[in-house]
């Protein structure tokens, strides 16, 4: 049981890591600390798992190559609000529904279903986020949460059961555009910074549904 919990404090974490990531521009403590020590230890023990290897090496390249970026703090700021906060035609948006919603405009159906899930389990955003709620930010900050729950619980079939549910969101929630979002990525971030971000994510979320469904 222990490390089963483990295991699964180690998926969240990841998933609260991306999100952040997502979420808002990078701070200059940020970087130092995406840079320091502590976290090359993390991307360390990630990169034993070969799936994530080859991820992990290019996301540390995009690290280095900040390092030899001028003002690389206001320059990434920049990258993101050119991708995140810019229209379909030049920029990567973050959101499910600008990928597979059926009218091409915020707050479709995956926005929708994204808050039944949301209010399922009593999984609130958090206050100071005001986007969609299928900003990619919140489907993985959910995510992580989803996974918590399943520690929480003391009973074999109910731990079993929501499991199941991880993998039905994954599905349902994330593999249906993370893709094509990885693609507008490669497409808009002449830097690389988020593509190699959103590589190593969709590395991993194929890595966990491997896992959940006991591949």
């Amino acid at each position: 049981m222990k490390e089963f919990n483990a295991i699964n404090e180690q998926r969240a974490e990841f998933y609260w890591w991306m999100s952040s990531l997502f979420a808002n521009e990078l701070t200059q403590e940020d970087l130092i600390n995406y840079q320091g020590s502590s976290m090359d230890s993390y991307y360390s023990a990630l990169a034993m798992t070969d799936e994530l290897k080859a991820p992990i090496a290019g996301f540390r390249s995009a690290l280095a190559a900040l390092k030899l970026r001028e003002d690389a703090q206001l320059e990434l700021a920049a990258d993101f609000c050119g991708l995140f906060l810019s229209t379909p035609k030049t920029g990567a948006l973050p959101y499910a529904s600008m990928y597979i919603g059926e009218t091409g405009l915020l707050n479709d159906k995956p926005a929708q279903e994204m808050g039944q899930w949301m209010e399922k389990y009593g999984i609130a955003q958090r206050k100071d986020f005001n986007e969609p709620f299928d900003h990619l930010a919140v489907v993985l900050d959910f995510m992580g949460n989803l996974v918590i729950l399943t520690n929480k619980e003391t009973e074999e079939d109910k731990q079993e059961a929501l499991m199941q549910e991880q993998q039905v969101f994954l599905e349902t929630m994330v593999t249906t555009w993370l893709g094509s979002f990885q693609k507008s990525l490669e497409q808009f971030d002449g830097f690389g910074f988020y593509k190699a971000s959103g590589v190593l994510l969709n590395a991993f979320v194929a890595l966990d549904l491997s896992f959940l469904k006991g591949e």
